[in-house]
């Protein structure tokens, strides 16, 4: 199974930052990674991204509605994505559950309709300091994927679970190596449970102050099937040295 290495700009990126969409696609193109390579930007910024990436890199999109239409002044359908040229999509990103109230009913229905779209999937995960603490982190990231992933998961095309402490996000703090392969284990044993064969194809990327100082050793962890990058996707000098931390062994032909 080849990793994930992808990049979500969140709230940043003006036209001017093109150029660095231009020079990641550049690297990708010049020395391809041991991985496939994923930014989701703004919808602003979709389609002209996907022009100056012009097929090099992969194009995807930060969050999409639920239904395929209707009267959601300022949001934005996986179609419209899809129409873009987006080829992904990030649902239930922590952000968005802690600061627009989502719940993994509706991070399941984004998910089933942006399979229906055509869209591949980021579905994401994670917990709070306080439910770490009270030690609820496995309790809690396995309700969330239980209730977060549509029940055809066997005919989504392409899925991926993203497991974010909230805790390490924007912080600089990063789990243990123990701490985050007992999550990714975790994580494995509830999609088989709840997919079956389908949920070994999954892949599980880490989420949560990712840097070329710390990919290595994540990315050489059990059940990590990738990373998801914020901060450090939005300069491609960061962008590219992370992806250049992605371990050899995991290397596959295309």
């Amino acid at each position: 199974m080849r990793p994930l290495i992808a990049g979500n700009w969140k709230m940043h990126g003006l036209a001017a930052q093109l150029h660095e969409i231009e020079t990641m696609a550049a690297s990708v193109h010049a020395r391809p990674p041991a991985g496939d390579v994923l930014i989701c930007l703004p919808a602003t910024l979709i389609s002209r991204a996907v022009q100056t990436a012009a097929g090099r890199l992969a194009i995807g999109g930060e969050d999409c509605h639920a239904e395929a239409s209707g009267p959601f002044t300022g949001d934005i359908s996986a179609g419209m994505l899809k129409d873009a040229g987006a080829s992904s999509v990030i649902v239930g990103h922590s952000e968005r559950r802690q600061h627009h109230g989502e719940t993994d009913a509706m991070v399941a229905a984004k998910a089933a309709e942006a399979w229906r779209c055509g869209l591949s999937t980021i579905i994401c995960v994670g917990e709070s300091q306080v439910q770490r603490r009270d030690g609820a982190a496995l309790s809690v990231v396995g309700d969330q994927v239980a209730g977060s992933l549509p029940g055809n998961l066997a005919r989504s095309g392409s899925a991926a679970i993203a497991y974010e402490p909230l805790w390490a996000i924007g912080s600089g703090q990063v789990p243990t190596s123990d701490q985050i392969t007992e999550v990714h284990r975790h994580l494995r044993a509830c999609l088989l449970t709840l997919a079956g064969a389908a949920g070994a194809g999954v892949r599980i990327l880490y989420g949560g102050s990712v840097t070329a100082d710390n990919a290595s050793e994540v990315l050489g962890l059990p059940e990590v099937g990738g990373v998801l990058i914020g901060g450090a996707s939005l300069l491609a000098a960061d962008f590219d040295a992370v992806l250049r931390c992605v371990p050899e062994r995991q290397l596959v032909s295309a």
